[in-house]
């Protein structure tokens, strides 16, 4: 049986799903060419737009995107990464958020949009004969205890 969540593969599912879940805002998600996330919220009137025609957003701030001088771009939201934020189901309204394209202002892709590049990079592998892949992201992160010290982890997955 589809979650919520899967419902919500086309964009008028996912305006379906913020109405009948009561989803108050939209987190649009992208990363950067270091692959860090950023993100910024838009509130759930805002959504019919975005998902039409995306969001502005200053290029200029984002870490190895654009100069000021060009510094204009559009986040275009993929209505088949709708998700409802897991950590706030309890809340009265909840908060969604979709995976975002990063374009130019014209429409086309931005070269230094982590999604484009995988994807350009699947079409190569295809032309190329490749016809089976796997992908997967690699997940990093720097444990501290509560007292600011880093936690070490043995190869056995145990901390010390």
């Amino acid at each position: 049986m589809a979650t919520v969540e899967e419902k919500a593969s086309r964009a008028g599912d996912v305006l379906a799903v913020v109405e009948e879940q009561n989803v108050e805002f939209v987190r649009l998600w992208f990363t950067d060419i270091f692959g860090q996330l950023k993100s910024f919220a838009i509130g759930r009137e805002e959504l019919p737009h975005a998902l039409d025609e995306g969001v502005g957003f200053d290029g200029s701030s984002i870490t190895g995107f654009n100069r000021i001088e060009e510094s204009d771009m559009v986040a275009m939201p993929d209505s088949g990464t709708f998700r409802i934020l897991p950590w706030r189901t309890g809340e009265t309204h909840k908060v969604g958020r979709l995976f975002c394209d990063v374009l130019k202002p014209g429409g086309e892709p931005y070269e230094g949009d982590p999604r484009f590049q995988m994807r350009r990079a699947l079409a190569r592998a295809k032309e190329m004969g490749f016809d089976h892949y796997y992908l997967g992201p690699e997940l990093e992160f720097f444990p501290f205890k509560s007292d600011g010290t880093p936690r070490c982890w043995t190869g056995a997955g145990t901390s010390i």
